[in-house]
């Protein structure tokens, strides 16, 4: 699922025209541009580090840096196919959206063929590095992640609110993801990286989707904020869903994952993180929106390095 920054807002909505227009065939330069955004760098980024950060934790003594650099560049391939595929799926409806209506394809700088086979060649390719270089059930879960993304989540996002609870499973697979590159196996501690991730999601995307209501109906996009237009449903899921990670947050240090250092840090992170959410609940504003979007993306690299260092 994608994580937008306050940074990456702000970018798209000032974002210059296109260089390649009508009549105007795109330079070799403009075109690898295009292709490098089409993996929406940022978000292959995020996806890496909640990687890494299961890795680490998933590494009995010292961590195997041969293999978490396997990993890295495995999970960094499967991303960018997915973000790649998942933009030639929803080409049409991106360029209804004045947020989305300046990415490579609706924009008309890179054809949607050539889109789609680099989207094939890199999810092939991640799915084969992940199966040789790391272990199997890293690349299944690859795989898993994949497929669920773009044949569940991408076509429901126009057809019902559940989207967001679905795409949310894809969403949290990167630090399980790590985990089994680790250890090649599954464990309740994984499983709690995983639940951390999922329930993060939902304050972070229904303030993403409060901000850009307007531009979401345009396209069809049946986010939870867009349907609930008295915001009743969306705010009682900000606060459930904030409230609910706060003490699952605090289960590594319970099961001997972290030490006490990340107790009281994941404690703070958290309350902060609802206590964003409750203001959104109440304001109902696209302005609250956007601060607890601002709290949403800098919970969980801290959540996670506090977690990694303190191991």
């Amino acid at each position: 699922m994608e994580v937008l920054t306050p940074a990456d807002v702000l970018a798209r909505q000032s974002r210059p025209e296109p260089l390649a227009t009508k009549g105007q065939s795109p330079t070799a330069t403009e075109k690898f541009r295009s292709y490098v955004e089409l993996t929406k760098p940022r978000i292959t980024f995020l996806v890496v580090l909640s990687a890494l950060a299961g890795f680490c934790m998933g590494s009995a003594g010292s961590v195997d840096y041969l293999g978490l650099l396997h990993t890295v560049l495995g999970v960094a391939l499967l991303s960018s196919g997915i973000s790649t595929l998942n933009q030639y799926l929803e080409r049409d409806s991106d360029a209804l959206m004045k947020r989305t209506r300046n990415r490579p394809l609706p924009a008309g700088r890179l054809t949607a063929a050539s889109a789609l086979w680099f989207g094939i060649a890199l999810s092939v390719v991640s799915t084969a590095y992940l199966a040789l270089l790391v272990n199997p059930l890293t690349a299944a879960w690859g795989m898993a992640a994949l497929g669920s993304y773009l044949f569940l989540y991408t076509p429901l996002k126009q057809r019902t609110t559940l989207c967001t609870f679905i795409g949310a499973f894809p969403g949290a697979l990167p630090p399980l993801l790590g985990w089994t590159a680790a250890r090649n196996e599954m464990g309740i501690e994984a499983l709690v990286l995983f639940a951390i991730l999922f329930l993060w999601q939902f304050p972070h995307f229904h303030a993403i989707a409060t901000m850009y209501r307007d531009d979401y109906a345009r396209a069809g996009i049946r986010m939870l904020p867009v349907i609930d237009r008295d915001y009743k449903a969306t705010a009682r899921e900000i606060v459930i869903y904030a409230a609910v990670l706060l003490p699952v947050s605090l289960l590594p240090t319970l099961l001997n994952m972290s030490g006490k250092v990340y107790f009281v840090a994941a404690l703070i992170l958290g309350a902060m993180y609802l206590k964003g959410g409750i203001a959104t609940a109440q304001a109902k504003t696209p302005a609250e929106a956007r601060r607890l979007l601002r709290t949403s993306v800098l919970y969980l690299p801290l959540l996670f390095l506090v977690m990694v260092l303190n191991r």
